[in-house]
Parts: C-alpha cells; sequence; structure tokens
C-alpha cells in the first residue's frame, strides 16, 4: 500500500512540473515564504474568531484579529504579486508604457493652469476669447434733476 501512495506522489509531482505557477512555486524562496506566511496568519485569525466570542464582536472589537487579517492579506498580495511576475533573469516580451498620453495631457493642464495664473495678459486673452471683449461703459442720463421744492417763508 505504501509503495502504491509513493509511486502515485511521484507520479502526480512528475506531472505537477510542467506546469509554470508549480514550477516558479518551487524555485522562488520568497514566494514560499509568503506562502506559508498567509496560511499561518489565516489559521492564527480563525482561532482567534472562533475563541467563544459572537463572531461579529470579534472581528469589530479584536485588534489581533485585525493584524492577523492584515498579515495574511499582504502575504497573499506579496504572494501573487511574485506569481504574476516573470521569473528572476527572464525578459518580457513587451514592456508596459508608463502614463503615454494621459500623463501628456496631465502636464499640459498643470501647466496652462501655471501660465493663466501667472500672468495677467494670457488671464485677459482668455477672458476675451471666452466671454467677448470687455467694453467700456460710461453712464450718462437723459432725464435732467427736478428742481427742489420751495421752502416756505418764514413769517
Amino acid at each position: 500500500m505504501a509503495a502504491k501512495d509513493k509511486a502515485e506522489a511521484a507520479a502526480s509531482a512528475a506531472h505537477s512540473a510542467g506546469k509554470p505557477y508549480v514550477q516558479r512555486f518551487m524555485q522562488d524562496d520568497e514566494l514560499r515564504d509568503n506562502m506559508v506566511v498567509a496560511v499561518e496568519a489565516a489559521r492564527n485569525a480563525y482561532a482567534r474568531l472562533n475563541n467563544g466570542k459572537k463572531p461579529a464582536k470579534a472581528l469589530m472589537e479584536d485588534k489581533k484579529l485585525h493584524k492577523e487579517i492584515k498579515r495574511s492579506s499582504d502575504a497573499l498580495r506579496d504572494a501573487t504579486t511574485a506569481l504574476r511576475a516573470a521569473p528572476k533573469g527572464a525578459t518580457p516580451a513587451k514592456a508596459k508604457r508608463k502614463g503615454g498620453l494621459g500623463k501628456l495631457l496631465l502636464v499640459a493642464i498643470v501647466g496652462g493652469v501655471i501660465a493663466l495664473a501667472a500672468s495677467e495678459g494670457l488671464r485677459n486673452k482668455v477672458l476675451d476669447a471666452l466671454f467677448g471683449a470687455e467694453e467700456e461703459f460710461d453712464y450718462s442720463s437723459n432725464t435732467t434733476p427736478t428742481a427742489p421744492p420751495a421752502e416756505p417763508a418764514a413769517t
């Protein structure tokens, strides 16, 4: 029976060794360490969650539970990042561009705002273009003022 189990385990290991994620897991020590930390922290969090208190109360009040959950999620995030990354020594086929048109547009907008804030002449030109030229307005009245009422004579 033990010989059959060993043969099955060897066949399974040989079959899974061809899978890229399994190979990465077997070769990368940091990835394995992150997975171990994540599993241990999740176990500790589960144990703290089932320590006799109501789970809702434990989730809301237990600071150590919060730390274990955060530790587990951080380790899982690091592990998935390492698993997604290209293997060490491999060069990516196509490098991703960072920014591009969006970054150029942001720089242009910020530069324009700074130029408008700094230059009064430019600011006036933009306002004239948006709202039309400013007209000078002199007010002149067409009516004549009324004469003040006559004061009664003193007797």
